[in-house]
């Protein structure tokens, strides 16, 4: 079970930046010469619905790993800004947030 959220924390982490590139183009094509509205209706409900999934496992992630208020709360906000939720997955990967499985601690002999 905990592998499992773990793996659909990361995969929703980097499907939601995807979808805050893809708005970021509709939002261009939308404003810019074209005129066309398509890019936004189609990815904007795609990247609110990841947004929303993002939120949810987060927090799922962060009571399963025993994150800190302070490191969810972080995890939380980086679904704002476009991106972050990679920036935010990697840093947690890197200080073993994410680990699914107990450190090994080296053999003492005894005696």
């Amino acid at each position: 079970m905990r592998e499992k959220t773990t793996r659909l924390f990361v995969a929703a982490a980097i499907a939601e930046a995807c979808s805050w590139l893809a708005l970021l183009v509709g939002m261009a094509v939308k404003y810019g010469p074209p005129g066309n509205e398509i890019g936004v209706q189609v990815f904007g409900p795609i990247h609110g619905a990841l947004f929303v999934a993002y939120g949810l496992l987060v927090l799922a992630v962060a009571r399963l790993h025993r994150w800190s208020p302070g490191v969810t709360l972080v995890a939380l906000v980086c679904a704002v800004p476009p991106f972050a939720t990679l920036l935010f997955e990697r840093w947690a990967a890197r200080r073993g947030l994410l680990r699914t499985t107990a450190p090994q601690r080296p053999l003492t002999p005894v005696g």
